[in-house]
This record gives structure tokens, C-alpha cells and sequence, in this order.
């Protein structure tokens, strides 16, 4: 979903941060030039759809005029289990042009929307061992989600050339600082305040991408119910910070609590994939998002999981200059995961 454009940041807009990154291309790959996160009043962004479109695009142009952006040009993402459908189809052996034809034919049987209410897309995977049949990821977004979201950037002064998925954006960012191993299934997790994105790649090409609607907004709302605080003092206890008359271990208590209803999720999403989709077990788990960076949330994923679990370097293989702060990049790497992968789109790309 491409508006035009050339040089552009990637802007990823959670419900509780924004989150820019800006990438050059180097002799050795990429160099940061940009990296900045902007907290957000609560619920501007409800499961992925804009609430306040007036205050979210005030708090764009906070960040803008913060982060000392220059560039106008923005590569965003979309997200949400209500919006976004990622589905993997077969269908009958074709060119990418012929099905680009037919697309919208193939994916009504698919979508539960009215097909002239979405954009899609799709990437053909490859061959299926059945002769005559190919894998197709389907990807469809309702228009409506892409406007709200086009219309708030453009409002903050920016111009969205690229709309991209999130869970896709992951794949990107993979791509560029792992080795892929042809028989290796990763599966990658990015687990927000209210959206969990998951693509799982096998030998780094998706075979598998699904949103949730559950995130670590989890984690506030029963710490704000078990201890009567507000809002800003349940996230500073998730941050592991003091908050007066609880305990830290009291809200750990809590907080693990919520870590398993998430790890429930994943793991209904883990069995779906393999039973249903590809029969083939996962070789190790890469977490990103802000739930990453709560409490035990990583040695809790692999030992729930049985699977080898590790913080994504969403900087792994990016030069980063000495004018940044290294201490803060590395205690907020893990959030900036979608939109480093949305700073290494270009136009045209698939």
C-alpha cells in the first residue's frame, strides 16, 4: 500500500508510544540516524482503532518537533485483530500478475468483510507438495482502519508513503541482523500495550502471521484492580519502580498473574500453527515489544513454551554513531522492533 515518497522514517504507532527510527544505508549496511520513543495519553488507540484522532495527532507532532524530525516522508504500520486478517491459502498454481488479477475473487471466501471494504495484498510462498498448488499469504485491511491512521500522520505535518502490517515489519528487521537457517521455524513476537503481533518464519520467509488483541494493558488493569492505584502508578510498578504501600514483589505477584493470560494466547496461536497450518514445531522464540521488558516475561515464555527464548537486537547489525545514548537505545531496543522494520521499507518494495 504505497503513496510515494524517498526518504522516510519509520513511525510506529502503538497505543502507549510512538516509536521513530530512521536508518542510512552505509558501506556495511545501515547506520542509525534517528531513534526516538513518545509515551501517549491512555486510550487515543483502543485494539488498534483511533479514538482521539485530535490528541493523537497533537502528540505526533510533539514527537516530530521532540525527535528533531526533518524528513516528512513516514513508512507506518497497521495492526489489530478486529482490522487486519493474515490468513495462508492454497490455490491453484498461477504468476504473481495473474493472481494480482484475480485476488479479490480468491479472497472473498476468506475475508468477513464486504471485499470493497478492504485493501489487500498478498505474498506467494511457494509451491505445495501437491502438484498444481501453491501457499499464498492474504493479507486484508479495512480501508476505514488505513484512512483514520493516513489522515492523523498527514494531519501532524507527515506524509505516509507506505502503510505496511506490523507483524510483517518484524520479518524485515529479522532479516538484516539473523542468520537464517533453511530448516529453523522463529517465531517472532512483538507484544505491545494492547495488540500482540506474531509472524513465525521458516528459514526467514513468513509461513505463519496472526494478530491478538491482548497485550500488557493486561498487566496494568490488574494492578490498578488489586491495588486501587491509578493508572500512572500501575505502569510506573510495571517499570519496576516504587509506588507507595505496595511491594515490589506483591506486584510481581500480580504481574504474573497476566503474563500466564497472555502466554495463553500465544500458546493457542503456537497450537493452531502446528497443527493446522504447517505440522512443524518452532526452533526458538524472539520477543520485542514493551511486554518484553516486564519482569521475568522472557525466562516465563520459555519455560511455559518448552522453546529457546531470547530480547530481540533490533540493532544488531546497525552501526550506531557515538552521539546516541547507548544505555537508553539498549533499555529501549526491544520496543523499537516494527519500527526499525518499517525504517528499512522502500518504495516498490513487496
Amino acid at each position: 500500500m504505497i503513496f510515494g515518497g524517498k526518504d522516510s522514517i519509520g513511525l510506529d504507532i502503538g497505543s502507549t508510544y510512538i516509536k521513530t527510527v530512521k536508518l542510512k544505508e552505509a558501506k556495511a549496511g545501515y547506520e542509525l540516524e534517528l531513534f526516538h520513543a513518545h509515551p501517549l495519553p491512555p486510550e487515543l488507540i483502543v485494539e488498534g482503532s483511533i479514538i482521539d484522532s485530535i490528541r493523537l495527532s497533537s502528540s505526533l507532532k510533539e514527537m516530530v518537533k521532540a525527535a528533531g524530525i526533518k524528513t516528512k516522508n513516514a513508512v507506518i504500520a497497521i495492526s489489530g485483530h478486529s482490522s487486519v486478517i493474515i490468513k495462508r491459502i492454497s490455490l491453484p498454481e498461477m504468476t504473481e500478475e495473474e493472481l494480482s488479477e484475480s485476488i479479490k475473487f480468491e479472497a472473498e471466501q476468506y475475508v468477513p468483510f464486504n471485499i470493497e471494504d478492504v485493501n489487500l495484498d498478498f505474498q506467494i510462498i511457494g509451491p505445495k507438495e501437491e502438484a498444481g498448488q501453491m501457499d499464498v499469504i492474504l493479507v486484508a485491511v479495512k480501508k476505514d482502519i488505513i484512512n483514520e491512521y493516513i489522515s492523523v500522520v498527514k494531519e501532524a505535518g507527515l506524509n505516509p508513503i507506505i502503510v505496511d502490517i506490523g507483524s510483517f515489519a518484524l520479518e524485515n528487521m529479522y532479516g538484516i541482523n539473523y542468520e537464517t537457517e533453511p530448516d529453523k521455524n522463529a517465531a517472532l513476537l512483538n507484544i505491545g500495550a494492547s495488540a500482540i503481533n506474531m509472524i513465525i518464519l521458516k528459514g526467514g520467509v513468513s509461513v505463519f502471521a496472526r494478530d491478538s488483541s491482548l497485550g500488557s494493558n493486561l498487566h496494568t488493569e490488574a494492578l490498578q484492580r488489586e491495588f486501587n492505584i491509578s493508572h500512572e502508578n500501575a505502569e510506573r510498578l510495571k517499570r519496576g519502580e516504587s509506588v507507595e504501600n505496595v511491594s515490589p514483589e506483591d506486584a510481581q505477584v500480580v504481574m504474573a498473574s497476566a503474563s500466564e493470560e497472555i502466554l495463553n494466547e500465544i500458546m493457542r496461536s503456537f497450537d493452531y500453527y502446528r497443527s493446522a497450518v504447517i505440522h512443524e514445531d518452532i526452533s526458538e522464540i524472539i520477543l520485542s515489544g514493551g511486554c518484553s521488558l516486564i519482569g521475568n516475561f522472557v525466562s516465563m515464555t520459555a519455560k511455559r513454551s518448552g522453546i529457546k527464548t531470547r530480547l530481540v537486537e533490533p540493532f544488531r547489525n546497525i552501526k550506531i554513531p557515538r552521539k546516541f545514548d547507548m544505555t537508553y537505545i539498549e533499555e529501549t531496543a526491544p520496543m523499537m522492533a516494527v519500527a526499525v522494520g518499517l525504517a528499512l521499507r522502500k518504495q516498490g518494495d513487496r
